[in-house]
């Protein structure tokens, strides 16, 4: 079945009904009510490809993750995929691993489907040696490139990031006001939100006259059963501390395990804060105080920037989020 069938079938010219098709808006109701109806009697759905052609666009986005199995990736994912939907758009999804060659593949093979626009899910898409960016920061001048919490300064990409700063600064100047001294902090990656937010705690450790300590500071894969192992290696060589921070709550589930497996009393003996207060935050006994980074309103807002970009409209190349703690059941001081 073709446009063709379609055509001879509602007694209009094949024109007629590419407009139709397109949303012209110079065809008649009656016409455009014949048309569609025809379509549907018939079982036609049209090539969007074809249609691409002559609309100039695919109304289709490129989405690219590193790892859709992530809670707050996988949450992302879908927020953006709901949020392009009401706008009209579908959508690709490619899951790239970490690896810097994968990106670019997949990368280039979004662009070989004729997006609009590609949509990169999470920090880890901005390198850190400048010259590897180089692939977005050209593939900018012909669509636009939007980040969810990632921040690179090139014409034709968009930024929409968390306050990962402010967010951690905040909670563990709260722990330090509270009386920890020796506070842990777990992390996960040198991504553009990792370094924000160890930046943050190491700065309110400095603000309140707190040594920032390297054997304070771990670096650990996102993996509950890593995080726990480090802390029982960390309290065999003697170390001394009373609160952990990490940079994702898979991380602080761990910290949540190794507690329980020393029979230490949560959150008097160890306070515990997690980040993202994803699903992982509240499966734990007792749950997990966490900062909530907003993931919804991210992407929300990185759809919403795409649109005035499409429209023409005067848009920030970058955008903030303020993030928000979640006090539950690891932390006991005052919100």
């Amino acid at each position: 079945m073709n446009i063709y069938d379609v055509s001879r079938r509602a007694g209009v010219s094949i024109a007629t009904v590419s407009r139709v098709l397109n949303g012209n808006p110079n065809v008649s109701e009656k016409t455009r009510t014949r048309v569609l109806a025809v379509m549907d009697e018939l079982g036609y759905t049209p090539n969007v490809f074809a249609r691409g052609l002559g609309l100039g666009t695919m109304k289709t986005i490129g989405i690219m993750c590193s790892d859709s199995s992530d809670p707050y990736l996988a949450g992302a994912i879908y927020h953006l995929e709901r949020q392009l939907r009401s706008h009209g758009y579908d959508s690709l999804l490619c899951c790239t691993g970490p690896s810097l060659e994968n990106k670019k593949t997949y990368f280039e093979l979004l662009l070989s489907k004729r997006v609009d626009a590609v949509i990169l899910a999470g920090s880890k898409f901005v390198e850190l040696i400048g010259q590897n960016n180089d692939y977005l920061i050209e593939a900018a001048k012909e669509l636009p490139i939007m980040l969810v919490n990632g921040y690179l300064d090139a014409p034709g990409i968009y930024s929409t990031v968390c306050n990962d700063y402010e967010a951690m600064y905040t909670a563990a100047a709260r722990l330090i006001d509270s009386g920890r001294r020796n506070i842990l902090y777990l992390y996960t990656s040198h991504s553009y939100s990792g370094l924000n937010k160890v930046e943050g705690y190491k700065n309110a450790l400095t603000d309140r006259n707190i040594p920032v300590r390297r054997e304070y500071i771990h670096q650990c894969s996102k993996d509950l059963n890593a995080s726990r192992k480090l802390l029982e290696k960390l309290d065999r060589l003697g170390l001394v501390f009373d609160a952990v921070m990490t940079s994702d709550d898979s991380l602080a589930v761990g910290a949540v395990k190794y507690a329980a497996g020393k029979n230490i009393k949560i959150p008097d003996g160890l306070a515990v804060i997690g980040y993202n207060n994803s699903i992982l935050s509240y499966c734990t006994t007792p749950e997990i105080s966490s900062v909530d980074t907003k993931v919804e309103e991210l992407c929300t807002t990185t759809v919403d920037t795409l649109m005035s970009v499409f429209n023409g409209g005067n848009v920030p190349a970058k955008t903030t989020i303020a993030a928000e703690f979640i006090q539950k059941q690891t932390t006991n001081f005052l919100c």
